[in-house]
C-alpha cells in the first residue's frame, strides 16, 4: 500500500470517477490510475469501485466505508510534511486564502497588507469564488483558510468561525428619490424601497437570503432587476440609474464612489456574519495562525486550536 494509491482512490471520487480527469489531475496516465487502484483492491481483497466494463460507475459498500479512512490517512500525511515545513523553515512557505469577492476586494486588504509586512517571506495566494466553491477548496485542501458570508457554516468536514457582523446599505446617484428622502431627514422603509426596481447580489452571496426573508416577512414584492456576485458590479448599475443597489456597507467607499450615495439598511435587513473557516483535522503553520489573528483579532492561536479540538469557536465579542 502507498500513498499515491490511496490518492488515486480519493482523486476517483473526486473526479466524478472519471479516470481521464483523475489522470491529469495527478500527473499521470490512466492506465497507471487503473494499475493503483486494482493494486490496492488486490491488497485489500476488496473492490473499491462498482465497474460497468472498465468504466468506474460508484463506490461499493466497502468502498465506501474505507473512503473516509483514506481521506485521514493522506490528511495526516499532508500534515505531517506541513509540521516537518514549520519546523524546518517557520517563516517560509505558501498560504493560500479563498474568499468571496466582497471579503478579498473590501475585508481582507488591510489583513493582507499587515501580514505581508510581518512575513515577507511567504507567499499569498488569493482565490475567488462562491462560498460552496470555497468550502470545496477547503475540503479538497486547496486553501488553508476561506472566508465568505454564506455556507462555511454548514459543512461538517470545516470548522467555521465568527469573525464580524456587518449589515446592507442602499446606495442611489444624489438625485434619487431615495437620496432626497434621506437629505429631508427621512427614514429609509421597506415599504419605500418597495417602490423601486433592484439590484442586489445573487442567491447565496453576501446576506442575499436577508434581504429576501426581510421582504417576505413584510409580505411585500421584491422587483430584483439585476444580480450580481460582485459588489463593484451592483455599484455601477446604480450609478447608471438601472436600479436601487443594496450592497454590504463595507463596499460604499465615499471617497471612491463619488457618485454615489449610501443609506444605512441595518434597520431593515437582519445583520450578516463573516466566517473565517479551516478544515476540520488541518495541521496549520504558524503564521497561518498569525494570518488569523490579523485579520480577526479575536481568533487568537488558543481560541483557534481550541476550535479545532472541539469542533466550534468559543463565545467571544465579534
Amino acid at each position: 500500500m502507498n500513498f499515491q494509491q490511496l490518492r488515486s482512490v480519493r482523486e476517483t471520487v473526486r473526479r466524478g470517477f472519471n479516470l481521464t480527469a483523475v489522470a491529469e489531475a495527478l500527473h499521470t496516465s490512466q492506465p497507471g490510475v487503473s494499475r493503483q487502484i486494482r493494486e490496492l483492491e488486490d491488497e485489500l481483497e476488496v473492490e473499491i469501485f462498482d465497474r460497468a466494463g472498465k468504466r468506474l460507475t460508484g463506490l461499493t459498500p466497502p468502498g465506501a466505508t474505507m473512503l473516509p479512512i483514506i481521506e485521514r490517512l493522506l490528511q495526516e500525511a499532508d500534515n505531517l510534511k506541513r509540521a516537518g515545513e514549520d519546523f524546518a523553515s517557520q517563516d517560509r512557505g505558501v498560504l493560500t486564502v479563498a474568499a468571496t469577492h466582497s471579503q478579498a476586494r473590501y475585508a481582507l486588504p488591510h489583513a493582507v497588507r499587515d501580514f505581508s509586512a510581518l512575513h515577507p517571506d511567504v507567499s499569498l495566494r488569493m482565490h475567488q469564488g462562491t462560498p460552496r466553491q470555497i468550502a470545496a477548496m477547503l475540503i479538497a485542501g486547496e486553501a488553508d483558510i476561506g472566508v465568505a458570508t454564506e455556507a462555511l457554516a454548514s459543512y461538517p468536514e470545516l470548522v467555521a468561525l465568527p469573525c464580524y457582523q456587518w449589515t446592507h446599505s442602499v446606495i442611489v446617484p444624489p438625485t434619487h428619490p431615495l437620496a432626497q428622502d434621506a437629505e429631508r431627514g427621512l427614514p429609509l422603509t421597506l415599504a419605500r424601497l418597495a417602490q423601486f426596481p433592484l439590484v442586489t447580489y445573487e442567491a447565496g452571496y453576501t446576506g442575499r437570503s436577508h434581504i429576501d426573508e426581510a421582504f417576505e416577512r413584510a409580505r411585500m414584492p421584491i422587483n430584483v432587476v439585476l444580480e450580481a456576485m460582485d459588489a463593484d458590479v451592483i455599484k455601477t448599475y446604480a450609478e447608471l440609474g438601472m436600479g436601487v443597489g443594496i450592497v454590504a456597507s463595507i463596499a460604499f467607499d465615499q471617497e471612491r464612489d463619488v457618485h454615489l450615495r449610501a443609506i444605512d439598511a441595518g434597520h431593515l435587513f437582519a445583520p450578516n456574519l463573516t466566517r473565517l473557516a479551516i478544515k476540520r483535522g488541518a495541521f496549520l503553520r504558524s503564521f497561518v495562525y498569525d494570518f488569523i489573528q490579523t485579520f480577526a483579532s479575536p481568533l487568537t492561536r488558543k481560541v483557534v486550536e481550541q476550535a479545532l479540538v472541539d469542533g466550534e469557536a468559543g463565545s467571544f465579542d465579534i
